[in-house]
């Protein structure tokens, strides 16, 4: 139609409409998403008297440690009291970490909530993260020079973040894992592959590229794969680990021809059938005695992972060795974390109009209960107007609501005739 205003320019025109229950349902989220971080962290006293905190919140502070000065992180109630106009780094979450604020590493600030702190924490780990520096790539998060949307994975070894384009795997959906190993936790900690092969949720086949190893896992040798499909190892047993082979030598008998006596065949019989001491079961050992592969990249874990670890006394101080003793303790996940989080904040968060009835008597709480249905009914009639005629419900549209109900409230109170008998 000529001299019409285009239906495309006049919704360019609009702002974004938001619906009243996408703001209450994104606001409970954001809600949840606090009390899960934050929540299994004390917002008011110090965390230091607890010594290294098995997991708690913490924040770097760029205004009293820039980059150039030794790391150094705070707590949570630290974070609120002593560094609240400071420019910080939310670094999540952490283990064994106790909270450096006022120690020697801040040159003019003493901690307002205990400042009797020693010089330094010496147990503490540091890493980019508490000069806001991230992945592989040392780069910041949000980025503001990186136009490629990606989302940041914490790996459970290391704790620090990557992008999900620099783990040498494509990760999963986000639902589909609990946890993350980057690539250089994966070299390190090499025993995992063998994990890996069973357990992890991107399975790692024989039949993926990568380097397969021997049947032990232990060395970076070929297997060969005979047709049957089993893979032949060509490697001499006795150059074989202490730790992932049976540490007693075959015992081989050459070929019996027709001169041997009856006394070297009853030699060679006996050594068949000596038995050796029964040891404690090892499920690293079990699983390393199957082919699998190990490549250059991250894995993905599943839920309750952790719990199929052995723990038996080799690999208890194979961990010990690799100071990953933390992977045999269900309680260190982030996700325990958070459940405890969300937990204490249902225990403590109580209903405000309950907690303000049960201070009333009976007459009280049937006025409120009955101002509180009306105010109710009324907005609820108010709103639905807008939600009928499509309309953005605005500020000023909302005080006005208030005003007259108030307005109507004094009529009422007003016009109430009191008989004194």
């Amino acid at each position: 139609m000529a001299g019409a205003e285009s239906p495309a320019g006049c919704q360019a025109e609009l702002e974004p409409v938001v619906s009243l229950v996408d703001v209450l349902e994104e606001d409970e989220e954001l809600e949840n998403e606090a009390c899960a971080v934050l929540g299994g962290s004390d917002s008011e006293k110090c965390s230091y008297s607890q010594g290294s905190v098995k997991r708690q919140a913490l924040y770097a502070c760029s205004t009293c440690t820039p980059e150039g000065e030794e790391p150094a992180g705070i707590c949570l109630a630290c974070s609120y009291e002593c560094h609240g106009s400071h420019k910080l780094f939310e670094l999540y979450t952490k283990r064994n970490f106790r909270c450096d604020c006022g120690n020697s590493k801040f040159k003019n600030l003493e901690c307002k909530l205990f400042p009797d702190k020693s010089k330094v924490n010496s147990c503490n780990k540091y890493n980019d993260n508490f000069f806001g520096l991230y992945c592989i790539c040392k780069r910041p998060y949000p980025d503001p020079e990186d136009e490629v949307p990606d989302e940041m994975i914490q790996c459970v070894v290391c704790e620090d973040w990557f992008h999900g384009r620099h783990l040498g795997a494509i990760p999963p959906e986000s639902g589909d894992f609990q946890e993350m190993v980057c690539q250089a936790c994966m070299r390190r900690c090499s025993f995992l592959w063998a994990y890996a092969a069973q357990l992890a949720v991107s399975r790692i086949s024989a039949e993926d590229d990568g380097l397969l190893l021997n049947a032990t896992g232990m060395g970076d040798q070929d297997v060969s794969k005979p047709e049957n499909g089993a893979p032949q190892d060509n490697t001499l047993k006795e150059d074989v680990p202490e730790h992932g082979r049976d540490s007693v030598k075959e015992v081989k008998a050459e070929p019996c021809t027709s001169s041997s006596s009856e006394s070297d065949l009853q030699t060679v019989f006996k050594k068949e059938n000596i038995k050796t001491e029964p040891q404690p079961s090892c499920r690293l050992q079990e699983l390393q005695a199957k082919q699998f592969v190990k490549k250059d990249a991250a894995t993905y874990w599943p839920l309750n992972w952790r719990s199929k670890l052995c723990t038996c006394q080799d690999c208890m101080k194979m961990y010990g060795e690799l100071d990953i003793l933390f992977l045999t303790d269900e309680c260190d996940t982030v996700l325990a974390y958070e459940n405890k989080g969300k937990s204490d904040q249902a225990t403590d968060r109580r209903d405000p109009l309950m907690d303000t009835l049960s201070s009333m008597d009976r007459v009280q709480q049937v006025e409120l209960i009955c101002e509180y249905n009306d105010l109710k009914t009324e907005l609820k009639d108010y709103l639905k107007r807008f939600a009928d005629e499509g309309t953005v419900v605005k500020r000023e549209d909302i005080q006005q609501f208030f005003e007259e109900f108030q307005s109507k409230k004094r009529r009422r109170v007003d016009g109430l005739q009191y008989y004194c008998s």
